[in-house]
């Protein structure tokens, strides 16, 4: 049995590139200072549940996680359509899982748009350290990372199996109570301040 946490991530670390990913997300500062912002609209304003590090690094592990059980029985669409390896699918999976949230630090409303535009520059320099020479194979990782982003939407389609494995795993992240911050407050109470904002925002 998997247990979903965030150090699930850990055992689908084991390769170079994908431990070095994991490491220049964590380590950088846009992307840490981003998902703390997504947490700020989503957890302080809108009473959502966590949408920041934690939950990157849990929907991280839980993607690689489905990635790899559906990959022992299917080419990934990657692979199959010549863009990349298997290992640099892997890095598509984590990228598109890890920052699939970070648009919330602009809006909730529309955030995988915002999280194209907001990921871009993060994507450009992170790919850059790990393909520093093979530019032509960072861009078509980039542009599987943003569809796995802009796609996790519930009501975009997903036109990879990499995307895919995102958008189901940003759905597993609800144990221990994680993903209820709503009924903790009362169906009333949330009713009700949902309703403050949609005043305060006229």
């Amino acid at each position: 049995m998997v247990i979903v946490s965030p150090n699930l991530i850990r055992k689908h670390l084991e390769t170079p590139s994908l431990q070095m990913v994991f490491n220049l997300l964590e380590k950088d500062t846009e992307t840490q200072i981003f998902l703390q912002m997504a947490n700020v609209m989503a957890v302080n304003r809108l009473k959502y549940n966590d949408h920041g590090p934690v939950h990157s690094r849990i929907a991280s592990g839980s993607a690689l996680e489905i990635f790899d059980i559906l990959s022992r029985r299917f080419t990934p669409t990657t692979v199959k359509d010549g863009i990349c390896s298997l290992e640099d699918s892997k890095v598509v999976v984590l990228c598109g899982a890890y920052l699939h949230d970070i648009g919330n630090a602009v809006h909730r409303n529309e955030h995988h748009l915002h999280g194209c535009s907001v990921a871009d520059p993060i994507l450009d320099r992170i790919l850059s350290k790990v393909y520093p020479t093979d530019r032509e194979l960072a861009l078509r990782l980039k542009s599987e990372i943003l569809h796995c982003i802009f796609s996790h939407d519930e009501d975009v389609e997903c036109l990879s199996i990499e995307a895919g494995s995102v958008k189901v795993a940003d759905g597993t992240d609800m144990a221990e109570g994680r993903a209820r911050i709503p009924y903790r407050m009362g169906v009333w109470t949330y009713i009700l301040f949902q309703h403050l904002l949609f005043e305060e925002s006229k």
